[in-house]
């Protein structure tokens, strides 16, 4: 039997049953009553009631105290992204039916760590990979796990609780879930490994590369972290938009996006494969999760009717060309077989002109060029495998994505 107090604890040894409690007595009419005894009749029937402290209200006094209220039933075309005036704690009709199927479409993509066989992994780690190879391991690893928190954190206490329509709210809460889910598979390879889990996980604060762009992202989002936000203030409502697009484009559109990548670049050489299939689940979320707020901001700014300032969206892709220029130059200080801290950057700028397109903004880096053309394969899982050497990794929606 479950324990409600520590439910992972042993099941205890069942204690013997005490005996049934036998009825109270009803006295009869004729007899007096005794201490103890059941009562009867109408002071029954209020004592009952002044024991639990609870009345019955009649149906139909029920109804009327409801319709006293004033409630009316709500028309889905009032919703709003933010700032909606309707009961957010009806769900349908959906406003926006789009978010109600990335929420379906996630919950068919369910997957862990545990599904992946990592044995090839602890000894390609040990015995194949070379110096430089660890290296980058160990710092995507490191960078891509505190990036995970950071993200959970955020979507979880500065995103999902300012949404009004809770068709937003429910994919965001499966999105919260699925950031959990990245970081436990971080930790399953670090575990795995055997790595020092002190020295990587520290290595965030000690890595100033890697602390960079921590950094940036910390200074954007904790603006909108704040409990005090009225996004009916104008100024407040751009800061959210920005902050939103931030996030979605960058950090988890391009950065994530392309920080996978030098582990793909061993995967395809053979190595750390178990590593790069869970990376490619992650993948496949994060594109889920780019493409889903790129439109929450969208929306937003269709509905609110914001004009976004050029200047800081200028400097918003200028600072975050140049965190990503720094970290790849600190992960790929040494150019692995087929990989290069060049065309990790020049990725980044063609990944992120993608992420304008999708938002209706100008490319901010125009003729970057596509310099690591099998990346979006990783995403588009359509493959098939032994399932005894890993797990098949296509989803059940499979296909390929499609970014407007």
């Amino acid at each position: 039997m479950l324990n409600w107090d520590d439910p992972l604890a042993p099941p205890a040894a069942k204690a013997a049953e005490p005996a049934p409690a036998l009825p109270p007595r009803t006295p009869s009419a004729s007899e007096p009553p005794r201490d103890g005894d059941a009562p009867t009749g109408g002071n029954g029937a209020a004592l009952k009631e002044q024991d639990t402290g609870v009345a019955e209200m009649d149906p139909v006094a029920a109804a009327q105290a409801t319709a006293a209220l004033g409630m009316k039933p709500v028309n889905p075309d009032d919703k709003r992204v933010v700032n909606g005036m309707t009961d957010v704690n009806q769900l349908a009709p959906f406003k926006y039916p789009w978010a109600w199927d990335y929420f379906l479409n996630a919950n068919r993509n369910h997957w862990t760590p545990l599904d992946i066989n990592m044995a090839q992994d602890v000894h390609d780690y040990h015995h194949k990979l070379t110096l430089e190879e660890r290296h980058v391991y160990e710092n995507v690893l490191a960078y891509l796990t505190t990036s995970d928190i950071l993200a959970m954190r955020n979507i979880g206490l500065a995103v999902m609780e300012k949404m009004s329509a809770p068709e937003l709210q429910i994919y965001q809460a499966r999105q919260v879930y699925e950031e959990s889910l990245h970081t436990w598979t971080y930790q399953h390879c670090i575990e795995t490994i055997g790595l020092n889990q002190g020295e990587i996980y520290n290595r965030y604060r000690v890595v100033p590369e890697i602390n960079q762009k921590i950094q940036i992202a910390n200074r954007r989002l904790n603006s909108i972290l704040r409990p005090d936000i009225d996004l009916r203030d104008r100024d407040e409502l751009e800061n959210f938009v920005m902050a939103y697009i931030f996030f979605a484009a960058i950090f988890e559109g391009s950065w994530f996006y392309n920080g996978f990548t030098p582990i793909f670049a061993l995967q395809r050489r053979g190595l750390m494969k178990g590593t790069a299939e869970q990376l490619q689940y992650i993948m496949r979320d994060e594109v889920l999760h780019a493409a889903f707020g790129i439109k929450v901001a969208k929306t937003i700014m269709q509905e609110e009717k914001i004009d976004l300032d050029p200047k800081a969206l200028r400097t918003m892709w200028d600072e975050a060309e140049a965190a990503e220029a720094s970290y790849s130059g600190y992960i790929l200080r040494d150019p692995i077989l087929g990989y290069s801290k060049e065309l990790h950057t020049e990725q980044f700028r063609f990944v992120a002109n993608r992420r304008a397109k999708n938002l209706g903004l100008e490319a901010p880096f125009p003729g970057a060029e596509n310099a690591v053309p099998w990346l979006d394969e990783q995403a588009n899982m359509r493959k098939e495998k032994n399932f005894f050497e890993t797990r098949v990794t296509e989803y059940q929606t499979g296909g390929a994505l499609k970014w407007d």
